[in-house]
């Protein structure tokens, strides 16, 4: 991992606020099939500890972006870890499955803001093509929480209870925000002019009108939701459908996690020479080809551990490759919007994938198949390749035009 620009936070201080939420959603996924007999209710009700998770995430990112930009990152990122405490603190006492559900949503809406801020404090410290490689260190070294996450939840079920889990939390949380306190400093410093209530409210309503920002979004957003597809389904398909047991589903989701890493430092290494959207054309192809990999053993009958977590590797390391660089693209579209830009795209990426996972989880429901999950990852793979060619297209046009759009519309 390279070295931090002169006044940029230690980079491992930006993966660790960045990866608390990341590793709150999947540290409590093993325990999900088991939860219906614990508080006495169907699979539908406790996939919405996933599902309102991932849109109370989306919707809080529109707000942290905003308030950041004018009341800078540190102040609004260590609200959002005070916040991610408490509702880690809830979920372990809970006694029901709706106090369980309420602890999820705090959880999720405080540990968002480590995922819009340390986006929005890498692009106040780099450029465009630099924030892409920084981005894709930070997601590829955070992306070790939830590679482990599912492992150490499934073992942490099995031999002590879903409670435990929310524990640990508590603990990694209170690190995180001692060295939050301790280590951070103020990145976003201009906030003079532009950045008061009027221009807050004007933030995403410019933004959208940025043709641009609206392709990088969706791109980030479609390659998204064919990695919540199988977040939202392989847990079913695995322990339901497949027989085994959640301690082997976290163990084997270690694989997904590890090719989303590989791809974060493949980008680290080559977006800065590359550019950004040669880097989304490559990684959603990518993406797609595992998707299309993953159908044809179902076509073949062959659906193993082996095979559907080698499938995901694959289009996980696609992900890896390519994420990094949509974000960047949208958060370089207007500079001084840089944390409004970040939580649109997140909201855009969070949001389209609780759409995906809930459509999945409901469709297994009622399909004895893993055909929902399959179609779902590979439609949204397929939709995310189309828009990352949009984007090199438009950008290809700006440059035959001379640069007429100028840096404040992010054109190559």
């Amino acid at each position: 991992m390279p070295p931090a620009a002169p006044g940029a936070p230690p980079l491992v201080l930006l993966v660790a606020v960045t990866a608390v939420g990341p590793l709150a959603l999947n540290i409590f996924m093993p325990s999900m099939p088991a939860l219906p007999a614990v508080f006495d209710t169907d699979y539908g009700t406790v996939q919405l500890t996933l599902s309102l998770y991932l849109i109370a995430t989306a919707i809080s990112q529109l707000f942290y972006g905003p308030i950041s930009d004018r009341y800078g990152r540190r102040p609004v990122l260590l609200t959002g870890l005070v916040l991610f405490l408490l509702g880690s603190l809830i979920g372990y006492l809970a006694t029901s499955i709706e106090v369980l559900i309420l602890g999820r949503i705090v959880q999720a809406v405080g540990g968002c803001a480590g995922l819009v801020l340390g986006r929005a404090i890498v692009r106040d410290v780099y450029d465009r093509d630099k924030s892409a490689s920084m981005i894709a260190y930070v997601t590829g070294a955070m992306v070790v929480a939830p590679m482990v996450g599912p492992a150490i939840g499934g073992f942490l079920d099995a031999q002590v209870g879903w409670r435990s889990s929310f524990l640990l939390l508590i603990g990694v949380g209170g690190v995180v925000l001692a060295f939050t306190v301790l280590i951070l400093r103020e990145t976003h410093t201009e906030r003079h002019g532009r950045n008061g209530l009027r221009s807050m409210a004007a933030s995403y309503p410019s933004l959208l009108r940025r043709p641009l920002f609206d392709v990088y979004a969706a791109q980030t957003a479609f390659n998204s939701a064919a990695f919540f597809s199988f977040l939202g389904g392989a847990p079913f398909v695995v322990v339901e459908l497949m027989g085994r047991t959640s301690q082997e589903y976290g163990l084997w989701f270690a694989l997904a996690s590890i090719g989303y890493m590989s791809g974060n430092f493949f980008a680290g290494r080559l977006s800065e020479r590359l550019g950004v959207n040669r880097m989304l054309v490559l990684g959603t192809t990518i993406s797609l080809i595992g998707g299309l990999m993953l159908t044809g053993v179902m076509l073949a009958d062959a659906l193993l551990l082996p095979t559907l977590f080698g499938c995901m590797l694959v289009m996980a390391f696609g992900n890896g490759v390519s994420i990094p660089n949509g974000l960047a693209g949208a958060v370089s579209v207007d500079p001084g919007r840089a944390g409004a830009a970040s939580g649109l795209a997140g909201f855009a990426q969070m949001g389209t994938g609780a759409l995906a996972s809930t459509i999945t989880g409901a469709w297994l429901a009622h399909t004895p198949s893993a055909w929902p999950m399959v179609l779902m990852m590979v439609g949204s793979a397929g939709i995310a390749v189309l828009v990352a060619w949009t984007a090199w297209a438009m950008t290809a046009g700006d440059r035959a035009g001379a640069d007429r759009a100028g840096e404040g519309s992010a054109a190559e």
